[in-house]
């Protein structure tokens, strides 16, 4: 870390171990005034997050607010964070690879939900700490006692599908190779457990989207693309109906999103129009997107069900089958 900026009235809080209310709001009028505007004083902040082991409710949020106003705007360009502050937030936030507190994954979260653009690491590393979590049981998601290690229940989801929205990744808009393969892992490790319906929505839509989108579709927002459907209506739904739904309604629903991508019909009607070979083209799984499937999905083993469903997906929405995908299309009826 840089120098640290440690004012009088924050040198005095990290020697009491207590942050109350009234703290938070002397920081903010006395302090913190015009924003956090040097590292310094940001490591300031995360000083007294270590130190304080009685902390009002009020201080997560002023630390989130605070620290997120840092890496995304105080910084040259407004707006993004650069490949520097993803690496300090990184470095600041965690502990043998894994964030170390609730507060500090909110905070890099909101910062990805702040920012224009970021760094595609940043939101891939967001990811692993809910794969850490659901996999190994490890990290801050393991607070409260309601995480239950190798299931993805729904809080986990929708974790995930915020991480997912976010300004994150290449151009804020296609799920990129690193998210996909953070989501291939949660998979794989939890594909005999009851997880939760939507896990498996979430999970089709976005593998779907990278290898729709890999290859220069203009899609819609990762918000539409990967929008929660009733695909699954009850919790105890049979496969064969989910894969059903999977094929007519549901799989008709996520194609209907990179057409006709709902608010925003209008604008994007004509310019899908004009564009409709470069789409056919983006939905061709080539060489490169079909041997990186291969290498995921069923080896030495059965498919599990949201490959099966991907695959359905694949099988339906493709206008060219590469030849590497055929075995595993085989095995969709």
């Amino acid at each position: 870390m840089g120098e640290l900026i440690m004012t009088a009235p924050v040198a005095g809080l990290t020697s009491k171990n207590r942050i109350t209310a009234e703290d938070v709001t002397m920081l903010r009028r006395e302090v913190f005034s015009d924003g956090v505007v040097t590292r310094g004083e940001a490591e300031a902040l995360f000083a007294l997050d270590a130190t304080a082991r009685d902390k009002c409710q009020e201080w997560p949020v002023f630390f989130v607010e605070a620290v997120t106003d840092y890496i995304v705007h105080q910084e040259k360009p407004s707006g993004y964070i650069s490949e520097e502050n993803a690496a300090w937030l990184i470095r600041a936030i965690s502990r043998d690879g894994m964030v170390d507190s609730r507060t500090e994954l909110e905070l890099l979260i909101h910062g990805l939900e702040e920012a224009k653009s970021s760094p595609n690491r940043l939101s891939a590393y967001a990811l692993e700490q809910v794969a850490n979590a659901v996999v190994d049981g490890k990290g801050p998601l393991m607070s409260g006692g309601r995480l239950e290690p190798g299931r993805v229940s729904r809080a986990e989801v929708d974790l995930l599908r915020r991480i997912l929205y976010a300004y994150g990744g290449d151009g804020n808009i296609a799920i990129t190779q690193a998210e996909a393969e953070v989501l291939f892992r949660i998979n794989e490790a939890t594909a005999n457990a009851d997880n939760d319906p939507s896990w498996n929505e979430l999970f089709v839509k976005a593998i779907a989207n990278f290898l729709m989108c890999s290859t220069g579709y203009e899609a819609p927002t990762r918000a539409v693309a990967l929008r929660q459907e009733n695909f699954v209506e009850r919790p105890d739904v049979d496969v064969g109906g989910f894969f059903g739904r999977m094929v007519s309604g549901g799989l008709a629903a996520i194609l209907e999103a990179y057409r006709s991508p709902g608010d925003v019909e209008a604008e994007w009607e004509s310019r899908n129009r004009a564009t409709e070979a470069l789409a056919r083209r983006a939905e061709t799984i080539d060489a490169g997107e079909a041997k990186w499937l291969v290498e995921r999905i069923g080896k030495d083993r059965p498919l599990n069900a949201n490959e099966r469903a991907l695959l359905a997906l694949i099988k339906h929405a493709s206008p060219e089958i590469h030849p590497a995908l055929k075995p595993l299309l085989d095995k969709v009826a």
